[in-house]
């Protein structure tokens, strides 16, 4: 398949082939061209295509070293340490190629090839990306599991599809903007509902498992760190989250590095806040204490 497309590409276009990987899943050739229309790109599959379907043979011969007829091969050359015959792969009236892999003896033996498109490649080339034979039956399977589902999962057809998920897409974005700003508010009353308090605690715990790092310091900025200590977690209860230290500068740079390490986490600060992302949220309580601990001593009078 690759010996067939790169003659042809260089053939219909001048691309000539620098390099190419046979993948495990796709394979691709590297074309020595800065771009490749979507035009050339249908137009080489349809040729390739009609090759097969013309059921070209594929011979296979061995030449001298010396034979004058290797010079006319297509080929990177020979290495410097070559000894004994020249393999040849002929495409007839195609393609005559020096290669010493295992190959079909007719072009109609490939099936059909499918030109999935191309990519950017190094050094200003394009990245040819194919599949020939089975994998083209398994991709056309594969594709249709995926539409299978996603037909049941949208409730249309696969015309509709591109559609259902725009439409999804568009709703998402609108939920989520709600949610900040639903968010947002809810950050504003909890730390208005704090100050409202006749005596403030020293101390300002709250865990949320909806939230963010933005919800976390619209709290802060409400209350105010230059008395109150305030621990601040959102995420999982007992696996990975956000936290955020805020309070007098001198106790959070002590602190902060202190309750990352019970945390499982790691985060920064500075100016009397300390955030960054735990893993351990089920040790809230151990930091509180520490937070706790750390007041008592500050307070006597507490």
């Amino acid at each position: 398949g690759q010996h067939l497309i790169t003659a042809i590409a260089e053939q219909m276009f001048g691309f000539k082939t620098t390099s190419w990987e046979l993948g495990r899943h796709r394979s691709v050739i590297e074309l020595d061209t800065p771009s490749m229309t979507a035009e050339q790109t249908e137009a080489l599959e349809r040729t390739v295509n009609e090759k097969i379907r013309e059921r070209v043979p594929v011979v296979v011969r061995e030449l001298a070293a010396d034979d004058p007829e290797v010079e006319t091969v297509r080929s990177r050359g020979l290495p410097d340490d070559h000894v004994g015959p020249v393999r040849v792969v002929d495409i007839e009236g195609i393609d005559s190629n020096m290669c010493c892999g295992t190959h079909v003896s007719n072009l109609s033996d490939l099936q059909v090839i499918k030109l999935l498109g191309t990519e950017k490649g190094k050094k200003n080339k394009t990245n040819l990306i194919f599949l020939a034979g089975n994998r083209v039956l398994k991709s056309i399977e594969q594709s249709h599991s995926t539409e299978k589902a996603l037909t049941s999962l949208l409730k249309n057809g696969p015309g509709e599809h591109v559609e259902a998920v725009k439409r999804l897409q568009s709703s998402v974005k609108l939920l989520q903007k709600n949610n900040l700003n639903l968010l947002r508010d809810i950050a504003v009353l909890i730390a208005r509902d704090f100050k409202s308090k006749p005596v403030q605690s020293q101390l300002f715990v709250l865990h949320r498992k909806e939230g963010d790092s933005e919800f976390m310091n619209i709290i802060a900025n409400e209350i105010g760190a230059e008395e109150t200590l305030l621990f601040l977690t959102v995420g999982d209860e007992k696996e990975a989250g956000l936290f955020l230290l805020a309070g007098p500068v001198e106790a959070v740079e002590n602190l902060g590095p202190r309750v990352a390490e019970l945390l499982g986490g790691k985060g920064a600060g500075k100016r009397g806040r300390f955030q960054g992302k735990a893993t351990k949220m089920s040790r809230r309580g151990e930091v509180q204490a520490l937070l706790q601990e750390f007041i008592s001593h500050r307070s006597p009078e507490v």
